[in-house]
């Protein structure tokens, strides 16, 4: 019998409530996947419409064309943002595994004072409206030189990206034995090699996975580009938004579908690293 299955003995409001509670989840699912499912078939438009058009509707071969694809991959301009993407997410996403890590690390030790005033601070930028955190980087860094350069934009992306890595390690520390890394140290490891030859192998599944988050939100972001970046790093996010307000260009729907495959592919990933985690945890059969 499998976990969604009723007990014999439910009652009839239970099964009631059982059925009910799938209902609205399939109807959650649907209204959040629903612009998903539009877009994608769009993006194979044959025309220059947003919108279904006879021969698609009639599934002719001639309603459907890869134009829109060979526009995106030959467009100078979307070119160009894809290749500043692909400079600023990696280089973001270094910096903010690299300091959510080791700021998991810290917070995780019960001697470290006022830890959870740290963590609520270093988690903040997911909480905080995106807007307010934009207008915030957008005056400190102008007044420190960084408005309109390529390291002010990775810093701000780093700094979005690093309580997802935080809370992914923090999570993935909750069943670290302790008592392996006293080991290596009672055998004459430094702490440098007990982190990279004890612990690491063991927090490399969170670690992992908050980096791709934090890769997802820098390279899906717009709101914090516009504010503190410059024509010269207009991300993908930051021209197909430029799109949309001074040209409509269905272009943009092949963008998204592929942004779309992207983002799925890396979650898959994320959900097959915490399965993996929760093993070597021992909270879940292997």
């Amino acid at each position: 019998m499998s976990q969604m299955d009723l007990p014999p003995y439910a009652t009839p409001g239970q099964r009631i409530w059982h059925y009910t509670f799938l209902v609205i989840c399939g109807l959650i699912f649907f209204f959040l996947i629903a612009p998903i499912l539009v877009i994608i078939p769009l993006s194979f438009n044959a025309e220059d419409f947003f919108t279904f058009t006879p021969k698609m509707l009639a599934l002719d071969p001639e309603g459907y064309s890869l134009k829109h694809y060979r526009d995106f991959f030959t467009n100078p301009s979307w070119q160009q943002a894809l290749w500043n993407s692909v400079k600023i997410a990696p280089a973001a996403t270094v910096i903010a595994v690299t300091l959510g890590t080791l700021a998991a690390i810290g917070l995780s030790q019960d001697h470290v004072p006022f830890r959870r005033a740290i963590m609520a601070i270093l988690i903040s930028p997911m909480i905080v409206p995106l807007i307010i955190s934009a207008a915030g980087m957008y005056f400190f860094y102008s007044r420190i030189g960084l408005q309109g350069t390529y390291l002010g934009v990775v810093l701000a992306h780093a700094a979005l990206g690093i309580p997802f890595v935080i809370i992914t390690v923090t999570a993935t520390l909750v069943g670290f034995d302790r008592s392996l890394t006293r080991a290596a140290a009672s055998l004459g490891a430094n702490p440098v090699t007990t982190f990279f030859k004890v612990q690491m192998p063991l927090i490399l599944p969170g670690v992992i996975s908050g980096g791709l988050f934090a890769f997802i939100t820098s390279f899906d972001e717009v709101v914090v580009v516009l504010f503190v970046g410059s024509a010269n790093q207009q991300t993908l996010p930051w021209q197909m938004f430029t799109g949309l307000r001074e040209q409509i260009s269905p272009t943009i729907l092949a963008v998204a579908t592929i942004l779309v495959v992207i983002s799925i592919a890396l979650l898959t990933t994320v959900e097959l690293l915490r399965r993996r985690s929760e093993r070597l945890r021992g909270l879940s059969p292997g």
